[in-house]
């Protein structure tokens, strides 16, 4: 099964693809980030999310994806930034007919490091260690991306167990 994770965001949109295979193992297949300047007109920065988006999509073939939800703080201009990026994120996955699937930041948090309130560092490390990596994945964006994208695994795995019975 293959799943790209994403971690929206106008300036920097994270990605991370991981693969889990029959016997359980995770392996990163690829992450990184889509950067778009500030000095373009947000229209041509969605457009080029989007356009990213969907070549990771052909490329990559993801059977489901995992899209980080919307944390609404206090800075309302930003929330409206990522949620305008999030619609062009879903847009791509919709018309590629991936499945979405998303989680809050604690629930990523939760399902990556067992703690809703890790820090940055505690889920980068644990990034690294259930993908085997020999260093946490740079930028910050795409290491988030591969947690979002562990999480979705694992709940997939989880949702199964429960299922079962």
């Amino acid at each position: 099964m293959i799943v790209i994770g994403i971690d929206p965001g106008t300036a920097t949109t994270g990605y991370g693809i991981v693969e889990q295979d029959g016997n359980g193992q995770l392996t990163s297949l690829d992450a990184g980030v889509i950067l778009t300047s500030k000095n373009e007109p947000l229209e041509l920065r969605l457009k080029e999310i989007f356009e990213q988006v969907n070549k990771l999509i052909l490329l990559h073939q993801p059977e489901s994806a995992a899209v980080e939800k919307l944390f609404f703080n206090h800075n309302v201009t930003n929330a409206m930034s990522v949620g305008q990026a999030r619609g062009v994120v879903l847009l791509a996955l919709a018309r590629n007919n991936v499945p979405v699937y998303e989680y809050s930041p604690n629930e990523v948090k939760s399902a990556i490091s067992g703690y809703g309130s890790a820090d940055k560092v505690q889920v980068q490390l644990m990034v690294k260690a259930v993908l085997g990596l020999d260093s946490i994945p740079k930028p910050d964006d795409a290491a988030d991306a591969l947690a979002i994208a562990i999480c979705h695994i694992h709940s997939i795995g989880f949702r199964s167990l429960v299922t079962e019975d």
